[in-house]
């Protein structure tokens, strides 16, 4: 028996990462002599970022314009694929009985965010943005995750919240939230991100669990009853994760549009987060992908 070559893999926990979670439950990454060690990051791409960084986490799962942030402020990473193309529907949250009733009412007002360089951080400047905020008096609280961000809503120690709608919709249910808008992202929601110097030494191998994930993404698309299974493994309603299922399109064939990488950043130096533009080469190493399907 060849000996297996580890990677430790890390997203967050919520429903987008459904097809890492069963393929490493049915052993698909054995036949390439690949072991997968799965963790979860409820800090989110900061965390993610952070991990990478140091060496502890070998391939990331993590918002696209957390990662082209994070590179451009020296992290050693490539992203080798888009592995959701759809936008990430982010909801303004505020508690049920907050005085705010729309997002113009957020204005001077102090967001929670899961740490600087994530995307609760990121997308809060994109919504200030959109509603043509002074991107210089934003007001933050560092929250490290939902949790966080619950408890300070709670505490009053930070005014609204951004944060994937489906996974916060149990707390808009239950009466804790209320959800006064959406700011989606303008582009693919998550990347593949890679440690370089893990791209030069196991490009092969990080080929293979690109090809075998992009194949599971495939295999929960085309199933129906994968709605009942992410409704119950992640405490959702029917309802609302048929809603999210019809809306999200994997990654299944491995491309990275250079355009959409240029719109990323265009918007990131707009906003101030980095100084000047990079090549392509210098953000992305993608791969050509076995995978083929079109799906939607």
């Amino acid at each position: 028996m060849p000996k297996h070559t580890e990677f430790k893999v890390g997203g967050v926990p919520e429903h987008f990462n459904l097809p890492w979670k069963k393929a490493i439950e049915k052993n698909r990454f054995a036949t390439h002599a690949i072991d997968v060690t799965w963790k979860d990051y409820g800090g989110g791409t900061g965390a993610m970022t952070k991990a990478l960084r140091e060496g502890s986490l070998d391939i990331a799962i993590l918002l696209t314009e957390g990662i082209i942030a994070d590179i451009h402020h020296g992290n050693q990473s490539k992203i080798v694929q888009f592995y959701v193309k759809s936008p990430l529907r982010w909801g303004v949250h505020v508690t049920a009985d907050s005085a705010f009733k729309s997002i113009n009412d957020l204005k001077d007002s102090r967001a929670a965010i899961s740490r600087y360089g994530s995307g609760s951080h990121l997308m809060a400047y994109v919504n200030a943005d959109n509603h043509d905020w002074d991107l210089t008096q934003q007001k933050f609280e560092v929250v490290k995750n939902l949790h966080g961000g619950r408890k300070f809503l709670a505490d009053e120690k930070a005014d609204y919240f951004l944060w994937e709608k489906f996974t916060t919709k149990p707390f808009v249910d239950n009466g804790e939230f209320r959800i006064i808008g959406e700011c989606p992202t303008p582009w693919p929601s998550f990347v593949v991100a890679v440690r370089e110097d893990l791209l030069r030494t196991h490009s092969i191998e990080v080929e293979q669990i690109l090809n075998t994930v992009n194949e599971a993404c495939t295999e929960v698309k085309a199933n129906q009853e994968s709605i009942d299974e992410i409704a119950n493994r992640y405490e959702l309603k029917k309802e609302d994760v048929a809603i999210w299922f019809q809306e999200t399109q994997w990654a299944y064939d491995g491309i990275i549009e250079p355009e959409i990488i240029d719109l990323v950043q265009d918007r990131l130096l707009s906003l101030g987060i980095i100084e000047e533009k990079m090549n392509f080469d210098a953000l992305c190493s993608p791969f050509d992908s076995e995978v083929k399907i079109t799906m939607t």
